[in-house]
């Protein structure tokens, strides 16, 4: 029989509407009895967070410290992993919003551990499959000290020593993955590489073909308006894009473009392609945002482990007023399930082929 996966939960941020989307999601019994879930956080946000949306707290609680953690994992349902060391100063609906200090390290402290358990042992009884973190505040990783991490997928990139990851967004509807992520604006002219072009595109394809999808067909976005107009708009198509694009065509991948960007993402719609690879942050996430953004998924290609996390932010001024959304939490989980399943299957898989 397939071992039940193990996924960890990230809380996110103690002041964000983490604890509120984390308690919605797994309240769902169906969803919880499909894998062994362990939550990083604080049992207060997360009472609280149960009290406001009238939801009988369903899991078990643990001091992250403890010799009882073992025990919690092995039990099918919902862990609490308690930094009960943690002090917060006020709780979220008792403050004025916005990014702290105390709240950004707590929430780098529950990503840090989740890593931690994905790169233990596959017997190690506190070892993960999969993790999904609920929303942090960049801002508030930095007034704690973490400036070096712009987000969740640079640590866990760093963290998981991969060579290469990109985001891509999953949606019922559309898939994105980005050549660039949290960089200014200004710089991606100076950042973006054709090898950074090649590798979304690479990491596209091989995240569709984990999909099941057999020949995935991926369309690429130009720069600049109108994809250049021929040079005139802008010659990072002819120098970068379009020779990532002819490479990743000399490797068997279904790659086309680059395509103006006001126009790519209705031929995906129209299914044309099965993913189309952005070349910049907000190139890419507006479309996801505008067509799905209560669905979208935040997945990292390219890392050891699964990790997936809901499309949105902390959203500080609706936290602690049970008024978040939690379907991308939901989403996320239900996504990381699928890819944890899809991954223990295929290592079992390459496990036998050895043995024989």
């Amino acid at each position: 029989m397939q071992p039940t996966p193990r996924i960890a939960v990230t809380m996110g941020d103690p002041y964000g509407i983490g604890p509120e989307v984390v308690v919605k999601a797994l309240a769902d019994p169906e969803l919880r009895q499909s894998a062994r879930f362990v939550v990083l956080g604080m049992s207060e946000p997360m009472h609280y967070a149960a009290d406001l949306a009238e939801i009988e707290p369903y899991w078990w609680r643990a001091p992250i410290d403890s010799p009882v953690a073992s025990t919690a994992m092995a039990a099918r349902g919902v862990a609490l992993f308690d930094f009960d060391d943690v002090r917060l100063i006020g709780a979220p609906g008792g403050r004025e919003p916005g990014p702290t200090k105390e709240g950004g390290a707590a929430s780098f402290r529950f990503v840090e551990q989740a890593i931690e358990m994905a790169k233990l042992p596959n017997e190690d009884p506190l070892r993960v499959d999969g993790v999904v973190t609920a929303p942090i505040s960049k801002e508030a990783w930095a007034m704690a000290g973490k400036k070096n991490y712009p987000g969740h997928t640079e640590l866990f990139a760093r963290r998981l020593s991969a060579k290469r990851s990109a985001m891509m967004f999953q949606t019922p509807r559309l898939r994105v993955v980005l050549a660039t992520a949290h960089i200014p604006l200004m710089d991606i002219r100076n950042a973006l590489t054709i090898g950074k072009v090649f590798d979304a595109i690479d990491l596209a394809n091989e995240a569709c073909l984990s999909l099941g999808i057999e020949r995935p067909r991926i369309g690429v976005c130009g720069l600049n308006p109108h994809a250049g107009e021929g040079g005139l708009l802008g010659d990072e198509e002819d120098r970068l894009v379009s020779p990532a694009i002819e490479l990743a065509v000399s490797h068997g991948i279904d790659a086309q473009g680059p395509f103006p960007a006001d126009t790519i993402f209705n031929k995906a719609l129209d299914g044309a392609f099965d993913v189309v690879v952005a070349m910049y942050h907000d190139q890419g996430l507006i479309p996801v945002k505008l067509l799905d953004w209560k669905d979208a998924v935040n997945v990292t290609i390219g890392l050891p482990s699964v990790r997936t996390s809901p499309d949105h932010g902390t959203a500080f001024d609706i936290a602690g007023k049970n008024k978040a959304d939690a379907s991308s939490m939901a989403a996320a989980l239900r996504l990381a399930l699928r890819q944890t399943v899809a991954q223990m299957a295929r290592r079992e898989t390459e496990l036998n082929a050895a043995s024989v």
